[in-house]
């Protein structure tokens, strides 16, 4: 079983505002995010929240989603990561695919190709590339769990990613939606563009 972990703790300092709430085709980033995680079949999800953690909860309600709170969300992405693999623990997944709440444009079908690779192959990591560039979803295996979990919260999850270069796999996708990341309002605002083209 492949689990779905999705991060939305950070303080969107450079957006100015909560991402998880920004809205793009017609629904909040977060709702983008769990509806394409549902509609891939991807049952069992964690939602990790830190700043403003109660107002995004009142206003996304997750219904079929774990919500669990970083409460030490400052300490940076790795605590949040730890989170939400410590909040998934007792459902022993094989992996999780690994969603960050500033990438809303992922679709189902990339999810879905995503999975259908880790099921096939079951490599430690998967990433998604368009046109040669990395992008998100990334799909993470149990074996690299315990690593992850051990870092202090401070250090970043990708020097654990690093090490197992050799072990990862790279699935070239034809969306670009993999690359979209919205860190600050001119790149909300090229997103709000392009969803209405």
């Amino acid at each position: 079983m492949i689990a779905g972990l999705v991060l939305a703790a950070g303080e969107s300092r450079r957006m100015g505002r909560d991402k998880a709430l920004l809205l793009y085709r017609g629904r909040t980033f977060l709702d983008n995010i769990l509806a394409s995680l549902a509609a891939a079949g991807i049952e069992k999800v964690a939602v990790v929240l830190g700043h403003h953690a109660e107002a995004i909860q009142r206003a996304v309600k997750p219904a079929e989603a774990r919500v669990v709170v970083n409460y030490d969300y400052q300490r940076g992405q790795t605590s949040s990561l730890q989170t939400g693999l410590a909040a998934l623990a007792p459902d022993s997944p094989e992996a999780v695919i690994l969603c960050l709440v500033d990438h809303p444009a992922i679709s189902p079908e990339i999810i879905g190709k995503l999975i259908d690779q880790f099921e096939s192959t079951h490599p430690l990591v998967i990433i998604p590339t368009h046109k040669g560039q990395r992008g998100h979803p990334v799909v993470i295996g149990q074996e690299l769990f315990p690593e992850l979990l051990a870092l202090t919260p401070e250090a970043p999850a990708n020097a654990v990613i690093r090490k197992y270069r050799n072990a990862t796999q790279f699935v070239e996708v034809a969306d670009p939606g993999i690359l979209v990341d919205v860190d600050d309002p001119e790149a909300y605002e090229r997103l709000v563009a392009a969803s209405k083209q």
